[in-house]
């Protein structure tokens, strides 16, 4: 009779590690030597801060995996003109997989949590429609506690797609990894490459 609460026990165990992994590694198609990857978002794709575009995380990601990685990042944008240059990206660049970081900027602004979902939602559904598979990484509130809205949980679980939700609050709460009160230095865009490329080899696209 003591078996059973021992088997509740552990499937308790089970249910709560799951929902408190901070990293969702959901399977993605591997990629091949010749697959291309679109980095897309703003400031934190493009690399502000790091010293100079080569140190950005998506050319250290080129560096890392050895595919074609391109930087579609531009300063100051939010989701809204993000949406709006997204097909013309993904025509131009035909990539296999997209690595989305959108949002610090709607979240800086206030421009309301609730359009900045509608508008990820869009951008995720175009990309798939293109043919290309996604990975979304969460942006934190730029606040004490530096924790992403739950919006981007909810985005991954409705699409089924991998989502890195601890990476940049990893690196926003360390100062040695930061430039400013914002934007990563080199050292932090490194371990933003790092943490894409193991959460892509967690997910067997590498």
């Amino acid at each position: 009779m003591k078996v059973l609460p021992l088997f509740y026990a552990l499937v308790s165990f089970v249910l709560l590690s799951a929902c408190s992994s901070s990293e969702d590694a959901s399977s993605l198609t591997a990629l091949t030597s010749q697959s291309v990857i679109l980095s897309y978002g703003d400031s934190l794709t493009f690399g502000t801060g790091a010293g100079g575009k080569e140190y950005s995380y998506p050319a250290v990601l080129a560096k890392l995996t050895g595919l074609e990685v391109h930087n579609r990042g531009i300063p100051g944008e939010v989701s809204k003109e993000g949406l709006a240059r997204l097909s013309s990206v993904l025509q131009e660049t035909q990539p296999d997989l997209v690595i989305l970081c959108h949002g610090g900027n709607d979240l800086i602004q206030k421009l309301g949590e609730t359009q900045l979902k509608d508008n990820l939602d869009q951008m995720i559904g175009l990309i798939k429609a293109s043919g290309a598979e996604v990975v979304l990484v969460a942006v934190p509130k730029f606040s004490i506690m530096l924790t992403p809205p739950e919006l981007y949980q909810q985005l991954a679980i409705e699409h089924q797609i991998p989502v890195a939700l601890q990476l940049l609050t990893k690196i926003e709460r360390k100062p040695e990894l930061k430039s400013d009160q914002i934007h990563p230095n080199a050292a932090g865009y490194k371990l933003f490459a790092e943490q894409i490329q193991q959460l892509l080899t967690q997910s067997s696209a590498l």
